[in-house]
Parts: structure tokens; C-alpha cells; sequence
């Protein structure tokens, strides 16, 4: 492998590798960034909050574990199924989609339909 020559994911578990990977860092740096803003907010009970960084660490990791490998396994069979080669940002690229779709659903939405 040279410097600056391409990579590309060619099988299903690869693709489903590479995305679980990113999507379960993407999730992790997410929820730390919350859980350490809920415990700057929460100052005054910081012995209780303390309990909140280590359980907002376990619930990204099964949230990252099955959103990632929900969609890295999409990914794979699409890109197999057409016989395309992935690039390496793609499975970054949708661990950053995920992540957003997880903050856009967060927020209750008034009057849908």
C-alpha cells in the first residue's frame, strides 16, 4: 500500500466493520459531550451526576452497537449487490449521519402532519 493511493472495502463485513467501528467513537465523543455538559449544569449533585458519564457510555455503546451494525450491514449488501467498492469515509460519513439522526430525534416535533 502506497502513501495517497486509495483504499476501498470490497466484502460485507468489512463494510459492516468500518461502520460499526466509526459509528461506535462517533456515539461514544457524542454522549461524553453531554454527559460532561449535564455534569457542569448538575454541579451542585456531582457525586449523584458522577454515575451519569459511565451510563451515558454504556447506553451509546448499545446504541452504537446496533445502529451501526444495522447500517453497516446495509451498506455492505447494497455496494455488494451492485459489485461497487466503498470508500474508507463512507462508513464515517454515515456514523456522522446516525449520530444526527439520534440528536434530531431527541427533540419532540409539534404538529407533524
Amino acid at each position: 500500500v502506497l502513501p495517497g493511493e486509495p483504499q476501498y472495502l470490497y466484502t460485507v463485513q468489512d463494510a459492516w466493520r468500518f461502520t460499526l467501528f466509526w459509528t461506535l467513537i462517533v456515539f461514544e465523543l457524542c454522549h461524553l459531550a453531554a454527559s460532561s455538559y449535564a455534569l457542569l449544569v448538575q454541579w451542585r449533585n456531582w457525586k449523584v451526576m458522577l454515575g451519569v458519564v459511565p451510563l451515558y457510555s454504556v447506553l451509546a455503546g448499545v446504541e452504537a452497537l446496533m445502529a451501526g451494525s444495522v447500517v453497516g450491514l446495509l451498506l455492505g449488501a447494497v455496494y455488494k449487490a451492485g459489485d461497487f467498492r466503498m470508500s474508507t469515509w463512507l462508513p464515517f460519513i454515515w456514523a456522522i449521519i446516525n449520530v444526527l439522526v439520534l440528536i434530531l430525534s431527541s427533540f419532540s416535533v409539534q404538529g407533524g402532519l
